[in-house]
């Protein structure tokens, strides 16, 4: 484990067009920005003894490359946005990682269109959150802390 002196370390990582938050339909996504978002998980980290990193991009093999160097890290939580319907590449690179994946949706991506029906990258992660708006991401660092501990305890 990449578990520093302060407490384990966590990734942040948000896909494609979770940059317009805040501003991208606020009926669905409501008005809070990524930037907040960010700001709110890392305090909450330091909070629960962990530090969060955050990342985002709109690019598939960029976030391919985040979630590889998450093998440094102990944990990732991660909004894969609309690759998670499609991306084998994030899938394969989720599986491919030995840490903790918590994947975490702000809309509930059941009550959308049926193509959102389905992640291909929820099966190898070890948590999925949907439909709770931000506080998803919450949620989503809380569950990956335990999915940490968990492991350390084994």
């Amino acid at each position: 484990m990449a578990e520093s002196s302060t407490g384990p370390r966590v990734l942040l990582l948000n896909g494609p067009n979770l940059n317009l938050l805040g501003s991208r339909d606020p009926r669905q996504y409501g008005s809070v920005t990524l930037a907040e978002i960010e700001r709110h998980v890392q305090t909450l980290g330091a909070e629960l003894g962990a530090a969060v990193e955050c990342a985002q991009s709109n690019h598939e093999g960029e976030l391919v490359e985040h979630v590889h160097r998450a093998r440094e890290l102990d944990g990732v939580v991660y909004n894969p946005g609309a690759f998670a319907h499609y991306s084998i590449a994030l899938r394969d690179a989720i599986e491919a990682v030995d840490v903790p994946c918590v994947e975490v949706h702000i809309s509930n991506v059941y009550a959308r269109e049926a193509f959102r029906h389905t992640s291909v990258t929820a099966p190898v992660c070890q948590g999925y959150i949907a439909g709770c708006g931000p506080v998803g991401y919450d949620l989503g660092l809380r569950a990956v802390l335990a999915r940490i501990e968990e492991r350390r305890a084994l």
